[in-house]
């Protein structure tokens, strides 16, 4: 039940595209003989089988595929196993669609940047390393507000080739729904990383538009 519900999580995700599910370690080994997925969504707990034993299988097998961990495991010694073997993110259940999403956006961000780049400099391979945010701290941001999402916006905002662009504009590429990425918005404006302007019609609510300051 919990693999049929994230895929179909993940088949709301653009740009991902399920090749297979399993329930076990002997039909994921049989299937990556014949697919070379680019990721992987493994679980720890599997019917008298453990993933974590097929995320080292992976490693000393030298197969070259990245692994995000979507587990009820919220055990330190699990959660420190599984970056010692590669995984690029770690996913306690119950976890958010949001969550599930920020985490397949970070890595195929990461994916296409490193597919199409020799060389990268260290602020942008800051940028794309999961769960980093070199300019916010988690404790800076206000109760309800979600440093994933967080920088899921404003990764968007920077690469924007907008002059000025709107909650609506950022919420359609996105898929995050236009109320949350405003309140985001206003977060950033209050914080002077972008910049607020009111445009007045002869009818109807004032429009909101932002740009980078």
């Amino acid at each position: 039940m919990v693999r049929e519900i994230n895929s179909k999580f993940l088949k709301k995700v653009d740009g991902f595209n399920l090749y297979k599910s399993v329930s076990n370690l002997t039909d994921a080994k049989e299937f990556l003989l014949i697919k070379k997925p680019d990721l992987i969504l493994l679980d720890v707990f599997l019917p008298k089988e453990n993933g974590i034993d097929f995320l080292k299988w992976l490693r000393s097998e030298e197969i070259e595929v990245d692994v995000i961990l979507i587990t009820a495991d919220k055990t330190i010694e699990r959660v420190q196993e599984a970056f010692r073997y590669g995984a690029l993110d770690y996913l306690i259940k119950p976890f958010s669609f949001e969550r599930l999403k920020e985490a397949l956006h970070q890595f195929k961000e990461r994916h296409y940047k490193f597919k199409k780049s020799k060389v990268i400099e260290q602020d942008e391979l800051d940028r794309l390393i999961i769960n980093t945010n070199s300019s916010q701290d988690e404790e800076s941001y206000t109760k309800g507000l979600n440093k994933y999402t967080y920088k899921s916006i404003w990764d968007e905002v920077e690469k924007s080739d907008y002059k000025y662009f709107t909650a609506e504009d950022l919420s359609e590429k996105l898929g995050i729904a236009r109320v949350t990425v405003r309140r985001y918005l206003e977060y950033m404006d209050k914080d002077k990383k972008i910049e607020k302007l009111i445009e007045y019609g002869k009818v109807g609510r004032p429009q909101y538009k932002y740009r980078k300051n």
